[in-house]
């Protein structure tokens, strides 16, 4: 029976049986021939999962649904890892769940070997004996696995071989029918429908993949409609782009599955295959989908794999074809255009050509050329069948480029006229469409743009090739151009720069014959260049001077040189620099001599160096490092060194310098400022005495900026330092003396500006030294009194000396001081006046004391004769009052008497009150002394005129010190000095049409009371005047002018003083009022 097994699995082999009915026979013979309960198939995957493929016995659909890892299984694992038959009695069901669930006493599990590879496992169960499995039954599984191991592997040899065979014919069948054409578009409508023919497919699609997702290519409708299958080719496109696009990242084809919304019933869910198909330009997705009845088995995977890779090559094939024609037409069309560009170097006719050409190629109604020139565009060229009339076009045109320019910088921009150029340019050109190449060297240099317009078909990507290729051409070509015309310009300017060389030059071949000679020698000998082409050398030279024995005077050596020669007729210098280049061709070694006159720069430099050698400041030339490079003999004199050589070996900072730092700090400054002027430096003689010196230096450097020497030149000033010293010790000594003299001294030019002022005018004259220095001397003097100077310099401008003039002089603090100055002129050589000297003394206080003394006496003087005249006006206006005062008291006298005699009375009183006021300013009435308070003086005095104060708007302010101390006087006396000060203010205010305003303080300083009156009325006109009987600045009847000289008197009286003086700068003037404080708070006032 087991012999009759093994021919059964050999009988099914030929009779066609597959792998799966070949492991159908094993489940049942094996079942059979070993009477178990069950026998049980794991296939083994690679992830050493089994899942369970075919049975026969107990529970076969529990076991159909069964998987497990392959180590969940003990004895399977061991079957397959030892790869031998292995079998198990007496099975524990712990131990072997697996086995446990089916009821299994006993086990056996048979490895499936094909092709050398274990591919699955065998599982036969017993469930009622527990030592039913022995070796021999093991040995007899171990031979039916390794018979089916075989059979499995011939069957699938030969399903393999019947796969090949079908796929071979359906593969020269497509490939045939794609090879019939080169045209892409039919190669891929072939496909589709051949595929689709092949599979029964219920549509194909063929996608190529894009920058902007997924495009169809081609459609084949098979168990749809055709209308059908594009809609639904156009859904899946956009809804399951990325789905299909992602298949593409494998090589193997892809079983998709979609949404039901997305297919509309065309296809059934998730029967479609997608494949890859790639070339060497393009990828692309083959999408076949199935009807719903159809099966995608593993054979057609793999055929569709296949179909898709000869797909690709011969896609492939026909884009290389397509290309290749492209290619050849383009190149043809260059190969014109680079003919025709290269045969013309002329810029204007090369661009013409290439324009039209360009225009031509591309089947364009409009072309314009615009080149850069330096930041601007200039168009060159403006073609158009239609006449252009409009002149401003061209510059317009190239503003619009350039505006382009700076939005992109794209090689090729095509598309609306108005959108590139702008709508105004564009309709003015009739241009609707351009297209726009941007021009560019191979250096990246920007050279400009060509433009094409109204072209007769849209642009296809060949064409921007040929675009981009015509760019290039363009590039080049136009490089070209502006080289060949550049080169001429060269060759042009060269010659003009040969011929304006003012030295003589001269080209001989190696014959020494002359082949080129510059106008500058021609005109020396008095020909014309090109009468001197093949003159020799020799003959060249005599023309001028006596023969020479040499071909060649120039061509000492064989080498490349730079010599003198001397003219033997005109004693001229010349220096010769010969070089040697190859000539053009086969002209040979060709040699230029370059004639530079040099005599004058000879007789320079025989001038330079006698005067180097003969000046008397020392020159030097110096290494940073401290080495002279070169001295000349006063330096070396300077330093007492015996020789220039003894000198120039000496090292600088240790033997010529004090400290090494000196040196250092030198070069730090030159290098620093790349020059020194008048730099004093002390420096040591060879015998080491010491020699004070002034430098002026600057560093040399080279090309990189680094100093390689100093240069400068050396004076010795020993002496002049000696004299220095000598003479700063004189002017300390002058000095000393003039600033601590009493006497204040001023020197002024004959200008009148003060040009030296002594410490005394600073110290003593109290001023300062702007105020005096640079200022004219005229401006310290009032100006009332200028003119008493301005004659006393001119008296000394004529050498007369001034003595004694007392002057008013404003200090530095606006007062005004008097002076006594002393005139002298002083000399210069010639004897002419060069300055003035003034010597000031300080008098202020002995005028003002001679002021007071002279105001007391003529006060005195008035007030004796004020007192006479008063005491005889008195006793006959008594008697003319009282006979006026009887008569018009008696009755019988007529009324106009009475009137009459009225008036008599009336001005008698006047003039009595007058003699009463001469009799108070003579001090005539006896004054009350007793201790009195100042501020309540003053209270009371302005309450007599409150009510005009306030009725005429006038502000009174009072700034009353609250302790004032007591002074000793008579309140009624003093009340009538403020009334008579205060009424004057009231009437200075009001004449000035603005609201008047009257200040009033007092202070108590030095043992005096001080009471201040200020306004803001109109001044004082003669403040000196003020004082004096009978002067009032007041119109005719107003005043009589003795209120303030009565007021001076009784504050005079009391031992005080009244001054007055204008507010300077505010308006207004102000009385201050000095009154001794009492004998017992004179001490604290002092203090307050």
């Amino acid at each position: 029976m087991f012999q009759q097994t093994l021919l059964q699995f050999s009988a099914a082999v030929a009779d066609g049986a597959d792998f799966s009915a070949l492991i159908r026979l094993f489940c049942r013979s094996a079942k059979d021939l070993f009477e178990v309960s069950g026998v049980y198939y794991w296939d083994l995957k690679e992830n050493e999962r089994l899942d369970a493929v075919d049975a026969e016995g107990r529970m076969v659909a529990e076991f159909l649904q069964a998987s497990l890892q392959l180590d969940e299984s003990a004895v399977a694992n061991e079957a397959v890892t030892s790869r031998r038959t292995v079998y198990v009695n007496e099975l524990d069901a712990d131990r072997y769940p697996m086995a446990g669930r089916f009821g299994a006493r006993a086990m056996l599990a048979a490895p499936l070997v094909v092709a050398g590879e274990v591919i699955g496992v065998g599982v036969l169960l017993h469930d009622s004996d527990p030592n039913f499995f022995t070796d021999d039954l093991a040995a007899k599984a171990t031979i039916l696995a390794a018979q089916l191991g075989t059979m499995a592997e011939i069957a699938r040899l030969r399903e393999s071989s019947l796969e090949e065979r079908e796929r071979a014919v359906h593969l020269v069948e497509l490939t045939h029918a794609l090879q019939s054409g080169l045209d892409a578009g039919k190669i891929m409508a072939t496909l589709v429908h051949r595929v689709c023919a092949l599979f029964g497919a219920a549509s194909v699609i063929l996608y190529s993949c894009e920058k902007d997702g997924l495009q169809t290519k081609a459609v084949a409708a098979g168990a749809v409609p055709e209308p059908l299958a594009i809609a639904h080719a156009e859904t899946l496109a956009h809804a399951a782009a990325a789905k299909l696009i992602a298949t593409t990242a494998s090589e193997l084809p892809a079983a998709i599955r979609f949404d039901a919304a997305l297919h509309g019933g065309v296809v059934a869910f998730g029967d479609a295959v997608a494949v890859r198909i790639r070339t060497a330009r393009r990828e692309g997705v083959l999408l076949v989908c199935f009807p719903p009845d159809g099966k995608v088995s593993g054979r057609d995977f793999r055929l569709l794999g296949s179909l898709a890779n000869i797909a690709g090559l011969i896609l492939a094939n026909a884009e290389l074809y397509s290309t290749t024609e492209q290619h050849r037409n383009r190149a043809e069309n260059l190969v014109k255009l680079g003919l025709e560009l290269s045969s013309s170097l002329n810029l204007p006719e090369f661009v013409k050509k290439f324009t039209l050409r360009a225009a031509e190629m591309l089947d364009a109604h409009a072309a314009a050329l615009v080149l850069a020139q330096g930041p601007s565009l200039e168009t060159v060229l403006l073609h158009d069948e239609r006449e252009v009339t409009d002149r401003a076009l061209p510059r317009r045109l190239s503003q619009a480029l350039v505006e382009l320019g700076h939005a992109q910088r794209a090689p090729v921009s095509a598309g609306s006229a108005a959108e590139l150029l702008g709508a105004g340019l564009a309709a003015s050109l009739g241009w609707n469409d351009a297209c726009i190449v941007r021009l560019a060297a191979a250096s990246e240099e920007f050279l400009g743009y060509l433009c094409l317009a109204e072209l007769r078909r849209p642009l296809s990507p060949a064409d921007y090739e040929l675009l981009r290729a015509i760019s290039g051409h363009i590039s080049v070509a136009l490089e070209n151009s502006r080289l060949f015309t550049r080169i001429a310009q060269s060759n042009k300017q060269w010659a003009e720069i040969f011929d304006a060389i003012s030295d003589f030059i001269v080209v001989h071949d190696e014959s020494n014959r002359v082949l080129r000679v510059n106008r500058s020698l021609a005109e020396f000998i008095g020909v014309r260049p090109p009468e001197l082409i093949g003159v020799g050398m020799r003959a060249l030279v005599s023309i001028t001077a006596e023969a020479n024995a040499l071909p060649c005077p120039f061509c000492r050596s064989g080498m490349e040189t730079a010599d003198e020669y001397i003219h033997p007729v005109l004693e001229r210098t010349y220096l010769v620099s010969t070089s040697r280049m190859r000539g053009a061709l086969n002209e040979g070694t060709q040699t230029i001599h370059v004639l530079k006159d040099i005599t004058d720069r000879r007789e320079v430099e025989r001038r330079y160096r006698e005067l180097f050698d003969n000046t008397q400041e020392g020159i030097f030339f110096s290494s940073p490092e401290g080495r002279f490079i070169e001295v000349n003999d006063a330096l070396v004199r300077m330093l007492g060194y015996s020789s220039r050589q003894e000198l120039l070996e000496i090292d600088v900072p240790t033997r010529l310098y004090l400290q090494p730092e000196d040196r250092q700090r030198f070069r730090q400054l030159i290098e620093e400022r790349g020059m020194v002027r008048n730099y004093q430096e002390v420096l040591r003689r060879k015998d080491g005495t010491l020699v004070h010196t002034l430098q002026n230096s600057f560093a040399v450097r080279d090309a990189g900026g680094k100093v390689t020497q100093y240069r400068g030149m050396i004076l010795d000033i020993t002496e002049l330092k000696t004299f220095q010293s000598q003479l700063l010790h004189e002017r300390d000594f002058n000095s000393k003396i003039l600033n601590n003299t009493q006497s204040m001294i001023l020197v002024s030019d004959t200008a009148g500006l003060i040009s030296y002022a002594n410490r005394r005018c600073f110290e003593a004259g109290g001023f300062k030294e702007s105020e005096l220095l640079g200022n004219r001397l005229l401006d310290l003097v009032e100006p009332s009194r200028r003119n008493n100077l301005t004659d006393a310099l001119e008296s000394v401008m004529s050498g007369q000396q001034v003595d004694n003039l007392e002057l008013p002089i404003r200090r530095g603090s606006e007062k005004v001081g008097h002076f006594s100055m002393n005139l002298s002129p002083m000399r210069d050589e010639q004897g002419n006046v060069s300055s003035i000297v003034v010597v000031m003394t300080d008098i202020t206080d002995a005028a003002l004391l001679n002021a007071k003394l002279m105001h007391a006496e003529k006060m005195a003087a008035v007030g004796q004769l004020v007192s006479g005249v008063a005491h005889e006006v008195n006793n006959p206006l008594t008697a003319i009052l009282g006979f006026a005062d009887l008569l018009v008291q008696q009755e019988d006298i007529p009324e106009s008497a009475k009137k009459d005699l009225a008036v008599i009375v009336q001005e008698s009183q006047r003039t009595r009150q007058i003699v009463q006021n001469l009799l108070s300013f003579a001090r005539q009435m006896p004054a009350e002394r007793k201790a009195i308070d100042i501020n309540a003086i003053l209270r009371r005095t302005l309450q007599l005129r409150a009510y005009d104060l306030s009725s005429h708007g006038i502000d009174v302010v009072e700034r009353c010190q609250p302790d004032l101390p007591a002074i000793v006087g008579d309140a009624h006396q003093l009340q009538q000095v403020f009334l008579n000060i205060i009424n004057n203010a009231y009437d200075a205010v009001r004449e000035t049409g603005r609201r008047g305003a009257i200040e009033i303080s007092t202070s108590a300083s030095n043992g005096m009371a001080d009471i201040a009156f200020s306004d803001n009325g109109s001044g004082i006109a003669q403040p000196d005047r003020i004082f004096d009987p009978f002067f009032t600045t007041k119109e005719v009847g107003k005043g009589t002018g003795l209120g303030l000289s009565i007021c001076y008197g009784i504050v005079h009286e009391h031992g005080g003083e009244i001054t007055c003086q204008n507010n300077g700068e505010r308006p207004g003037a102000t009385f201050i009022v000095r009154l001794p404080l009492s004998a017992g708070k004179a001490a604290a006032g002092g203090q307050a």
